[in-house]
């Protein structure tokens, strides 16, 4: 197989990190390489490096053996080198064919032709089985569909080598496979994949090879016939994670959050009705738009409820805004943390200590001494990596961002704790720990209710699991009857309900 694609001796630091040293790998013409490698690993910074996003300290690029130097996006481009973001990067006040072409645009007589970008565009969406006019708003657009519009935006580049980093961390599981097909077709023309993913499954389903990173250095590589789970996880933690869900069911205590007759504003003809008890984690599963994120911000006070009751500790609550729900000792990790959990250009200490800070104020005062000790306390307890309490968060890896939105409600000890599919974007050593966090916290006698679109976490980590389905509880499963089927089938809305 021609090598399309070689790195050599890849090194990169930052004030206090060193992200990547000597590392080196290469990509053959028409092959997928799956990446792997814990969060902090050094994939996101190589990967940036070959796009031309950031520049590297040292080492060599080579494209079909001659070395090239990619010192911005557009020298990237011009070697066919394109990455598709794990944030999305898309102008939301812009339609999707203006989005496909931008910076590119086609012209006729000296003007921008709209009819040869909605022409064009119509190919590229089909190839990623999104039946939308080109016309279409972005910032109309659900999450799932905008992943999909900014990986056809990569494909009108005409790239060479397409770097995928977490592609599918937004999609449903018919947009999942929708991907997985152009994935195929583009490695059927010669075209090379970089893929990144915590979802060792698609890894297994997609790779012909694989290259695990580990603190920034390589930690081996894996042909087609070894690639397993086991072998997988071996390189990329080096530590055994046999016993990886952490949750043993113990008997729950009173109840501490009651719901009956909620209707929430994304869903207002349908009522919520369940009961969660101290000590107890309930899973909240469903399909892409079935209504858990909608449930836990109302829950929540982000969106208030159209009508229902919320109690807490059997006394009823009037949840219209987070100031009342954290009052009531209810907290929310959202689901985006960089756009809701986290305040991203401040520092680790500002960020956890934010909530806290009316709390702990000394006569109207900020309490830098409150500040400290919380942080220190937080950080220490959450095992959060960083060079320094005054580090920005942006510099963090995803998983201890997550640890950081997590320390920062912890240190305001909620008694209900609502978790929006909190393992995310992380690696499966960060997913370890916060499961151990939660067994931690349910055996304390907090309430959990999270929602997830990891099957295996919502049936490893939970009590028992309600089912959403278009905006109503499709049915309830007890921890004994915990199966992907039996979820799949309420999810679906072919099981009848159990609420």
């Amino acid at each position: 197989m021609l090598r399309l694609l070689e790195v050599s001796g890849i090194g990169k630091s930052f004030p206090g990190v060193r992200a990547l040293h000597e590392v080196s790998f290469a990509v053959g013409e028409g092959e997928v390489v799956a990446v792997l490698g814990e969060n902090g690993a050094g994939k996101s910074t190589l990967m940036k490096i070959l796009a031309g996003v950031q520049p590297p300290d040292t080492g060599t690029i080579r494209m079909e053996g001659k070395e090239i130097e990619i010192r911005s996006v557009e020298e990237g481009l011009s070697h066919g080198i394109a990455l598709i973001h794990q944030e999305l990067n898309l102008a939301t006040n812009l339609s999707i064919g203006a989005n496909l072409f931008l910076g590119r645009e086609p012209t006729r007589f000296g003007l921008i032709d709209e009819k040869e970008i909605a022409s064009r565009s119509r190919d590229y969406l089909d190839r990623v089985g999104l039946d939308l006019s080109p016309a279409t708003f972005v910032g109309d657009l659900p999450i799932g569909h905008r992943q999909l519009v900014e990986i056809a935006k990569a494909l009108t580049t005409n790239a060479r080598v397409l770097i995928m980093d977490e592609p599918t961390s937004s999609l449903s599981q018919q947009e999942t496979e929708r991907l997985f097909e152009v994935v195929k077709d583009l490695r059927s023309v010669g075209v090379s994949v970089i893929y990144i993913s915590h979802r060792l499954g698609e890894v297994i389903a997609l790779a012909d090879r694989v290259v695990v990173l580990r603190d920034g250095e390589n930690a081996g590589e894996l042909e087609r016939g070894g690639i397993t789970h086991d072998a997988m996880v071996s390189l990329m933690v080096g530590r055994d994670l046999s016993q990886f869900y952490a949750h043993t069911p113990e008997a729950p205590g009173d109840v501490v959050l009651s719901v009956s007759g909620l209707r929430t504003p994304a869903h207002p003809g349908h009522e919520v009705n369940f009961e969660v008890r101290a000590g107890e984690i309930v899973g909240l599963a469903g399909l892409v738009g079935a209504g858990r994120t909608e449930l836990l911000t109302t829950l929540f006070g982000i969106t208030p409820a159209v009508q229902g009751c919320i109690a807490v500790a059997g006394e009823e609550k009037r949840i219209t805004d987070p100031r009342a729900a954290i009052a009531a000792g209810i907290a929310l990790v959202p689901e985006d943390r960089k756009q809701q959990g986290l305040i991203i250009d401040m520092a680790v200490a500002d960020n956890i200590s934010l909530a806290s800070l009316g709390r702990d104020q000394c006569a109207g005062f900020l309490n830098f001494e409150a500040e400290r000790r919380i942080t220190a306390e937080m950080t220490a307890k959450m095992r959060i990596k960083t060079p320094s309490s005054r580090q920005s968060v942006r510099f963090l890896s995803g998983g201890n961002q997550q640890k950081v939105v997590l320390g920062k409600w912890l240190a305001m000890k909620p008694g209900i704790l609502l978790l929006d599919e909190p393992t995310r974007g992380i690696d499966i050593g960060a997913k370890r720990e916060i499961y151990a966090l939660m067994e931690e916290l349910s055996g304390q006698g907090v309430a959990i209710l999270f929602a997830s679109s990891e099957m295996e976490e919502v049936i490893g980590m939970s009590d028992r699991v309600l089912v959403m389905h278009e905006g109503r509880l499709a049915g309830e499963l007890p921890r004994a009857e915990l199966l992907e089927e039996s979820i799949m089938h309420l999810a679906t809305g072919r099981g009848a309900s159990a609420a």
